[in-house]
């Protein structure tokens, strides 16, 4: 047995070792080692592809003034595929989606884009073009945490200032609550955003606990007699800043349902005033666009006036309504052919949101599953004159992907750091030649830190509950089984050991380039008008990685 191992190390060893000499020789950006399995075996057909991508952009940035194309990347929360950009689809659930379903005519309507299965990795995965087990985001972030993204990660928006973008972000940036997270900090110009995501200023209150959303958080609702520590529940914190490059944040305003509502609002007003602000510049921008946009309390106090009658389908007609007014934005201000959008959910539908309509379509799974409902998402791209309408892809793509895309498009690669693992794969030919032009045919799918699954091709391997030593009922056909009801084990006898090494050569890669442990910090620190009530959370506040003894804490 030992002579066994021995012997498939060093055949793994042998495949690693092409692969990283396919890296070295050929890209100067580190992928993951299925990436040079796939260069080795596609290197000349897309050594001509891209001459020709070339060729096209050049002609394009020709046509627009040498001028290089703007960059909007639209991201909103929990939502399955089919929810939006479908009619049939917005019959079957009550509610109508026109904005997004003409997005989905007009440009190309992805049917395998794969996030992260929540909102804290999938957004850390777009910013960084890396898988959230590496940068430490894989945990959806709270108040209070005293955590966040690493000042060294390096994001999209810092790769393409370095090449002469204006870059902005407005809307949920859930990165963490120390300064260095912070989305100025990160090389957005301006920015303003949300630390963590909607349910604080949503449900902790007493509207939330009346409708039951919300459990034991106001003092209405503590234990009368036995509640000794009244510093257990999380106040102080902060839901929104805003700030500049350079410059430190302002909180914006305080908690509430109501000044939550304003924000959607005032978000949406932020982006539309930078599309009018940056169309005439000379510089090409980056505007990444991520709506807060669910509230689950205000539009029960309304008239519905949606089919469905409830409040996630009132949710998704005005998230459609803003989508369409930042298309609108674009043309009206003569840029719309020089800009790119891509709009998509972030990850599949919350399950213990269910009751509201928030539920998946399609495949089984919901918010922080590795099944296909929480993975994949509706997703579009346009860009009128160079995208055609009317397409389908079935190309696997993931959020990833677009750092490394957008930074191609935007003549920037060259700020894409070469010292780390990009999980991101440029996938410029699958927007400019179309269906079947993709580069990528696997996926790993993590679950907070764990590696839950392994996607290939049209199949599927669960590692999550296998059996040690012997191949369990972990097999999928997604086309067979797209709900992922029927775990095969015989049919797929055959795809044990490619999966095996399919992942030990992921691990090995992991190993020689270190995942980035936690970043740990005080919250609120490089925010210039803290509230006392948010001054008193950050005294209180003891980090994970720092002994507690209690001893300050003493009267």
């Amino acid at each position: 047995m030992r002579c066994v191992r021995l012997a498939t190390a060093l055949l793994c060893a042998i495949t690693f070792s092409t692969a990283i000499s396919w890296a070295e020789t050929n890209a100067p950006i580190m992928h993951d080692a299925e990436h040079y399995l796939l260069l080795k075996q596609h290197r000349d057909a897309w050594a001509m592809e891209d001459q020709q991508i070339a060729q096209k952009l050049a002609v394009i940035r020709a046509k627009n003034g040498g001028k290089r194309p703007n960059i909007v990347h639209i991201m909103w929360d929990d939502s399955s595929l089919g929810e939006v950009g479908m009619p049939a689809f917005n019959q079957i659930r009550g509610y109508d989606t026109p904005h997004l379903n003409k997005m989905a005519k007009d440009g190309i309507l992805f049917t395998r884009m794969y996030t992260e299965p929540s909102c804290t990795p999938t957004r850390s995965a777009c910013l960084t073009g890396r898988l959230s087990k590496r940068t430490a985001m894989f945990k959806v972030e709270f108040p209070i945490e005293g955590s966040g993204l690493h000042k060294d990660e390096v994001t999209l928006a810092e790769v393409l200032s370095k090449a002469g973008y204006s870059t902005a972000f407005y809307g949920k940036g859930h990165q963490g609550d120390i300064e260095e997270s912070h989305l100025h900090n990160q090389g957005f110009d301006e920015a303003s955003f949300s630390m963590y995501n909607q349910f604080p200023p949503m449900f902790w209150h007493k509207d939330g606990e009346t409708l039951g959303l919300t459990w034991g958080y106001t003092k209405n609702m503590w234990d009368k007699k036995y509640a000794l520590d009244k510093l257990f529940r999380p106040s102080g914190y902060i839901m929104n800043i805003e700030g500049k490059k350079g410059e430190l944040a302002r909180e914006t305003s305080t908690p509430t349902i109501e000044n939550y509502q304003k924000l959607n609002v005032q978000h949406q007003q932020l982006a539309l005033d930078y599309i009018r602000r940056k169309a005439a510049s000379d510089k090409p921008f980056y505007l990444a666009y991520w709506p807060n946009v669910y509230d689950f309390v205000g539009p029960t106090k309304e008239p519905f006036t949606t089919n469905a009658s409830t409040a996630y389908a009132q949710n998704q007609e005005r998230l459609d309504r803003y989508i369409g007014e930042v298309v609108a934005e674009l043309e009206k201000q003569g840029v719309a052919e020089n800009t790119l959008i891509v709009a998509m959910s972030d990850n599949g539908p919350m399950h213990e949101m269910g009751p509201n309509g928030m539920y998946e379509n399609i495949f089984s799974g919901g918010k922080g599953s590795y099944k296909e409902g929480g993975i994949r998402v509706t997703a579009f791209a346009q860009w009128p004159g160079v995208i055609e309408p009317g397409q389908t892809i079935g190309d696997m793509i993931t959020c990833h992907d677009l750092f490394t895309t957008f930074a191609r498009l935007g003549e920037a690669t060259q700020n894409i750091p070469t010292d780390r693992i990009i999980d991101g794969i440029d996938q410029t030919a699958l927007l400019l030649s179309g269906d079947t032009h993709g580069r990528r045919d696997y996926y790993f799918v993590y679950t907070g830190p764990i590696l839950a699954a392994s996607i290939k091709q049209q199949y599927k391997r669960v590692w999550v509950g296998d059996r040690p030593g012997l191949v369990g009922n972990a097999f999928y056909d997604l086309y067979r089984d797209h709900k992922e009801k029927y775990p095969q084990m015989a049919q797929f006898l055959w795809a044990w050991s490619p999966f095996d090494k399919m992942r030990g050569r992921h691990e090995e890669l992991m190993e020689k380039f270190p995942n980035r442990p936690v970043t740990h910090g005080t919250p609120f620190s490089g925010i210039s008008n803290l509230r006392p009530e948010s001054k008193e959370a950050q005294k209180l506040f003891r980090p994970f990685d720092r002994l507690w003894d209690g001893r300050d804490m003493a009267p």
